[in-house]
């Protein structure tokens, strides 16, 4: 496996000699892509479907670029006078649709986006295990090749516009985009780096001389981050194709610029040099490469946690996506023997190249993943699954935190009703945000979820045609139908059934108050 850094600058790379181009509904695959490869060789295309057809064309060239911007012409201005700013997105029209009508196909396209969630649990009702239910959800829901490809071009397409101020700079993504836990129609996360810049100035050594440019100075780093992203805002909004809806929120602890960019179809949230951000992608990157089971149980807690509504798409006070998966992170950590490495353990790994201390943390592990050992544990992901929900289910939040530098539980430092440690801003609590109902209903439908797959019988529901393992568990339990309960009851003794509700301890608030802490 290539490390985080190589894989970024890769895709970066590609991106830089990518188009996106605006094509007719039918068009001529063949003579379309004829036309274009006489600027260039073409290494890779796809097309898509976002307010039209579009087409994503990668050059084996660079300069292949400029070739073809040498040959588009200026969109007429007959009713709207034109920004003549020549970006990377165009528009591919025929000339005489009429009498080219009978070479015009559909094209095939990529999907940008995930199935529904009552498609998803027809088809994992045809599978054989739970197991092979966790990887068809994978599968459905992770970013593709080409939604990866999109994303980086879209970052790309906002560094042109960032360079017209500073040539040095990047825009990168970081955050889901990166981090092998992204699900198809997230946002975008971007930040604009001058890094590269800073590597770039080194001082003359030798002679009694030294030149430096000069700058302006301000009296914070903030208002730096302020003033650079308020231009870099309104050149979005005022000349960017497809950039709509800009807003740019400046006073936020980490400024910020939010828009809409239509020609890819994402939503983007764009900020400057975020180092702390880009070493959690990292982690996560690593921790997603290590075990095929790791992103796989991920992407399931956060399917059922969207569908209990534990998670939302807003800011509040329910438990985020990050959250969520930094629990998924510690829970495989405390796995026998363990599936994934503590963050200090990584850290031991770590040579001189991986050391890094960004603002007064140490945010050192190692970035080879050749160095790290794989786990022994073969745990199933059916085990795990039911694991997972136990164990939260059980887990005392009213007196212990989640560790994931130690993979330890250890007492909370302070009295938030969860607390998850920042693996690298180690005063801070993650998940700080979560309230104390939230924290309830999520112990409540942990215990509920692991009751039902310890309990059903899964042959009779697969006969009778009926959602079964994690089918059962992404259909909201509100909806479920009570004489199906029932059944599951039949036959057993009713000492049986009360220790079992027992256990689940819904009908018992006292208890759940007193694991959840109140």
């Amino acid at each position: 496996k290539k490390t985080f850094t190589e894989v970024q600058t890769e895709r970066l790379d590609e991106a830089e000699r990518t188009v996106l181009i605006k094509c007719p509904p039918k068009l001529n695959e063949k003579k379309f892509l004829q036309y274009l490869s006489s600027h260039g060789n073409i290494k890779s295309h796809f097309f898509f479907e976002n307010r039209g057809i579009h087409a994503l064309i990668e050059f084996s060239e660079k300069n292949s670029i400029a070739s073809l911007q040498e040959a588009v012409g200026i969109p007429s201005a007959a009713e709207h006078h034109v920004v003549p700013f020549k970006s990377r997105l165009f528009t591919f029209t025929l000339k005489n649709p009429v009498s080219q009508a009978a070479e015009q196909t559909p094209v095939h396209l990529s999907p940008q986006s995930h199935i529904p969630v009552k498609d998803l649990i027809q088809k994992l009702c045809h599978a054989g295990s739970i197991s092979s239910q966790m990887y068809i959800l994978l599968n459905e829901y992770q970013l593709t090749e080409e939604n990866i490809k999109l994303r980086f071009l879209a970052c790309s397409l906002v560094r042109d516009f960032a360079r017209a101020y500073f040539p040095d700079s990047t825009v990168k993504p970081f955050g889901s985009s990166v981090n092998t836990f992204g699900k198809l129609g997230c946002d975008v996360d971007m930040f604009l780096d001058f890094h590269d810049t800073r590597k770039h100035a080194t001082k003359m050594e030798k002679g009694p001389f030294e030149m430096e440019y000069q700058m302006k100075r301000l009296p914070s780093e903030r208002l730096a981050t302020q003033k650079i992203l308020s231009v870099i805002g309104d050149c979005l909004d005022n000349f960017g194709p497809g950039c709509v809806s800009v807003q740019k929120i400046l006073n936020a602890r980490c400024p910020l610029v939010k828009f809409s960019h239509q020609p890819t179809g994402f939503q983007c949230d764009l900020s400057v040099s975020n180092s702390i951000a880009i070493k959690s992608s990292e982690l996560l990157y690593i921790y997603g490469c290590l075990d095929p089971r790791v992103r796989t149980l991920v992407f399931t807690v956060r399917c059922w946690a969207r569908v209990h509504g534990l998670t939302n798409s807003v800011p509040g006070t329910w438990i985020t996506n990050f959250s969520l998966t930094m629990m998924v992170m510690f829970f495989l950590q405390r796995r026998s023997p363990p599936i994934i490495p503590t963050l200090d353990q990584l850290k031991e790994l770590a040579d001189e190249k991986d050391k890094h201390v960004i603002g007064g943390y140490d945010c050192s592990f190692v970035s080879d993943l050749s160095k790290i050992k794989r786990t022994k544990n073969t745990e199933t992901l059916d085990v795990l699954l039911g694991a997972f929900f136990e164990y939260f289910g059980n887990f005392d939040f009213r007196k212990n935190s989640l560790n994931l530098r130690k993979g330890k539980e250890v007492n909370k430092p302070e009295p938030s009703p969860l607390h998850i440690w920042n693996p690298f801003e180690q005063d801070l609590n993650i998940s700080k945000n979560v309230n104390q109902p939230q924290l309830e209903k999520f112990v409540a439908m942990a215990r509920e979820s692991a009751w039902i797959l310890q309990k059903e019988d899964r042959t009779q529901q697969m006969i009778n045609k009926e959602p079964w393992g994690l089918a059962t568990l992404l259909i909201p339990f509100g909806k479920s139908n009570h004489s199906k309960l029932k059944n599951r009851m039949k036959g057993m003794g009713s000492e049986t059934i009360r220790s079992l509700l027992d256990s689940l301890k819904l009908n018992n608030t006292n208890s759940l108050q007193k694991a959840v802490g109140k």
